[in-house]
């Protein structure tokens, strides 16, 4: 039996060292492996398992909104980068380059790209000439290559994996119109497929997108009390049209500026998965984004029937649940203490005892309770069972967010929420740049959003004392 909990022995307790929970659990989980590439991981086929779910319903989101996946170039020409200012000194720094193709230097460096805004810009002054060419509403799924200083698996690695949606549209209007709608979109999908509540609202000038009027974000707490950026929107107003000459003509005959906006979530969203749901035995994945959900055991399985039973039972689940039977010679108590690390929602264990009775037993991963079911009723129950996971997987984490919700107007009081019980902090914010830098220089703590839920706990800044004029979420994050 000590043999069979080996595999959690290994696990780092998370309140020992989160870090290092975080990282023992990507590796004994199968998530990922270190790349002999400086700041990259190879995604394990379970890791991808997990992206390709993710994909799947964000695609269908995106479809059913009127999207269409293109794909663009992986480089893009200096030239092309430079030619709006802010977009590219904001990026500068994460820029990687090709000097060289083949033995020969190239004539204009390329970029790898860290983001697509140019290549789409470039392309729609081409294809948009008419308002009957609008709106252009455009995603694509690719990788891009920041060259980051310092790398995590799946929270902040040099080269992830992403979806980017550029649009374009005739007005403001309409930009505006579409940069939250697809805000809500993400903050959808992480509350019914990911079971993680999210805090929507508007980054500050200082935290916005390089290039854009505006940017919007839905915020996630990590079990550590870390925030978590897990999906941002840009309203992009017509600056990027200007500087590519994105025009179009309408109706009156007269040239006009599209307005685009830009919007992206990545892999970095499975890290916020390990870190709000998981526990001290590993894993603890959602039920619509496992790539298993239910685990079939089969307890005894030399004696005579069992693996015949247990078989049926996965062909008359596999319809209806991602289901998989373990029919290898491990014990039992291994086998559970595998999946149990690799996060599988429900274990059906059945052995010759329960054939005689005519049920098989439910193991639940959230919370280890053990249910017992007629062999009769595993095509309601299952399924019935995986909603009330998901449910409660969402109100533990709605509950450890409002319990790691802070809400204060005194600064002494703020330095020792972020230095001793980190969450997030509701303060009053008079809208200085200097403020909020000296927040951060002084707590280490960043504006997370001005959320779209706004109140007044205070009247006044919780830095300077002067008139407020926005609530922010603060908190130190990943």
């Amino acid at each position: 039996m000590a043999q069979d909990k080996k595999l959690v022995e290994e696990i780092t307790s998370m309140n020992e060292d989160f870090t290092q929970w975080y990282t023992d659990v990507i590796k004994k989980a199968d998530l990922v492996d270190y790349s002999s590439v400086r700041g990259c991981m190879i995604i394990r086929p379970y890791g991808y398992a997990i992206w390709e779910n993710i994909q799947k319903g964000l695609d269908s989101r995106f479809k059913e909104t009127g999207h269409e996946n293109v794909y663009m170039p992986m480089f893009i020409p200096e030239g092309l980068l430079q030619k709006e200012k802010d977009h590219v000194e904001g990026f500068a720094p994460e820029v990687a380059w090709v000097t060289h193709g083949g033995s020969e230097q190239l004539a204009e460096r390329l970029c790898v790209r860290p983001t697509s805004e140019t290549l789409f810009c470039d392309h729609y002054a081409n294809v948009i000439h008419s308002w009957r060419d609008l709106p252009k509403l455009y995603n694509q799924w690719c990788s891009v290559v920041r060259w980051e200083k310092t790398t995590r698996p799946f929270l902040r690695t040099t080269e992830f994996l992403w979806q980017e949606g550029h649009t374009a549209h005739a007005t403001a209007e309409q930009a505006q119109e579409e940069t939250i709608r697809m805000l809500n979109v993400y903050a959808e999908f992480c509350e019914n497929m990911l079971a993680i509540p999210v805090i929507k609202g508007q980054k500050t000038q200082k935290e916005k997108f390089a290039g854009a009027e505006s940017t919007y974000t839905i915020e996630a707490l990590m079990h550590n009390g870390l925030a978590l950026q897990s999906g941002t929107s840009h309203n992009f107003g017509d600056g990027f049209a200007k500087a590519f000459d994105i025009q179009y003509t309408d109706k009156s005959n007269q040239l006009q500026y599209v307005h685009q906006t830009s919007w992206g979530m990545s892999t970095r969203i499975i890290g916020g998965i390990i870190m709000v749901h998981g526990d001290n035995s590993g894993l603890v994945l959602p039920p619509r984004i496992a790539p298993v959900q239910v685990i079939v055991i089969p307890v005894s399985q030399h004696k005579e029937g069992v693996l015949e039973k247990a078989s049926e039972i996965c062909d008359r689940l596999s319809d209806i649940v991602r289901v998989k039977m373990d029919d290898s010679d491990k014990s039992p108590g291994w086998k559970f203490s595998e999946y149990e690390m690799k996060g599988v929602p429900v274990r059906l264990e059945i052995g010759p005892k329960d054939i005689e009775k005519g049920q098989v037993v439910l193991v639940r991963r959230d919370n280890g309770e053990k249910i017992f079911i007629s062999i009769d009723e595993i095509e309601t129950k299952v399924p019935e069972l995986l909603n009330s996971i998901h449910d409660n997987l969402l109100r533990k984490a709605t509950a450890l967010r409002d319990e790691k919700t802070y809400t204060t107007v005194d600064f002494a009081d703020f330095e020792k929420i972020v230095s001793q019980t980190p969450g997030f902090i509701k303060a009053m914010w008079c809208g200085e740049l200097a403020c909020e830098e000296a927040i951060k220089e002084k707590t280490g703590a960043t504006s997370r959003c001005m959320p779209f839920d706004e109140e007044a706990v205070s009247d006044k800044c919780i830095c300077c004392g002067k008139e407020a004029k926005h609530l922010v979420y603060w908190g130190k994050a990943y």
